[in-house]
């Protein structure tokens, strides 16, 4: 694990697998508001803001509407000198369901990239293991435009676009290790990343013992429970446990939480829009968690934030929630 410091900050980057390319910061900064595009108009300078504070490394994708702000906001940064090259940064965005088919891959990684105006991607994600009619960018979306999704062609599509060097690397998010096993059983270019909900109450300690085997990093998203949003939940952040371990440490309850997501060696995604949690979240590189603290975490009851029941359908591929994740629920 290297060490890049940025503004002050030390933030741990990981190396991903199979690429000599830029290393992944352990620490990124997402840009999904709900409703999405709720914070369109904002957006561009929080996003300065959080290039000024150290992070470089931002999570976008098409069904965000937070590409094109994000590609504003690189250009200003690089036009004040906040940043010498586009290179000093890591953007990953992610492919929506309604491009989940082979043809379509590579024109919405062009889309992507011409909203962000940029030549490339460090990292693009199969948003989720589904796929939509043509044509729609929406969430939540009509049942009846689920189709039937091909993992095997939609991954050729992907490893066309890290040929075309238009990413870097590819991956995929909201995959069980059965989906990841299908993926794997016929890929090329392995995955490098799985984004999936990750924090103190879901630990998907399964899921992180066979990406580790496979060398696939983890992404953690939800990190703090994303509270306010139609995927999230405010059990994290009520959690007596947590809350008794944050006021011990004299730290925030949720550096506490991206403090343990950094110790179980994944890359945590935050996301906070205020400017001195947005510092504080930056925070936790310099102190740990004592082996006391950590095993009562790990004694926390299990409940998954975000079921996934948008994406269930009678006449879909995923009839149940133990469908969707494979029983991993």
């Amino acid at each position: 694990m290297e060490l890049s410091t940025i503004a002050g900050q030390s933030i741990p980057t990981f190396p991903l697998y199979l690429t000599d390319e830029k290393a992944i910061p352990l620490l990124g900064f997402g840009t999904a508001e709900y409703p999405f595009g709720a914070s369109i108009h904002t957006l561009k300078e929080t996003i300065l803001e959080a290039i000024k504070l150290g992070y470089r490394h931002f999570d976008t994708a098409a069904i965000y509407l937070s590409e094109q702000p994000l590609g504003e906001a690189i250009s200003d940064a690089l036009r004040l000198g906040l940043i010498k090259s586009r290179d000093e940064l890591f953007i990953t965005s992610k492919l929506w369901c309604s491009d989940a088919h082979h043809d379509f891959v590579l024109p919405a990684l062009k889309k992507t990239l011409q909203n962000l105006k940029l030549e490339y991607l460090n990292l693009f994600l199969i948003h989720w293991p589904l796929s939509l009619k043509p044509g729609k960018y929406e969430f939540p979306f009509q049942k009846e435009d689920i189709v039937p999704f091909d993992p095997k062609s939609v991954w050729e599509a992907m490893e066309e676009c890290q040929g075309l060097g238009l990413t870097k690397s590819i991956g995929v998010s909201n995959f069980s290790c059965k989906k990841l096993e299908t993926i794997l059983s016929t890929a090329k270019i392995p995955p490098a990343v799985n984004q999936v909900e990750m924090n103190p109450l879901w630990q998907q300690k399964k899921l992180r013992k066979f990406c580790e085997e496979k060398g696939i990093l983890v992404e953690a998203y939800s990190p703090l429970g994303a509270k306010g949003t139609a995927w999230g939940t405010n059990r994290v952040m009520e959690c007596e446990v947590l809350k008794e371990i944050a006021q011990a440490k004299g730290k925030s309850l949720a550096q506490v939480c991206l403090r343990w997501a950094h110790e179980q060696g994944v890359c945590a995604l935050v996301k906070s829009f205020n400017k001195e949690r947005m510092k504080q979240n930056l925070d936790i590189f310099n102190w740990k968690l004592t082996a006391d603290e950590s095993h009562k975490i790990s004694q926390l009851p299990q409940c998954k934030g975000f079921p996934g029941a948008a994406f269930l359908s009678d006449d879909g591929p995923y009839k149940s929630v133990e469908e969707l994740w494979d029983g991993e629920i």
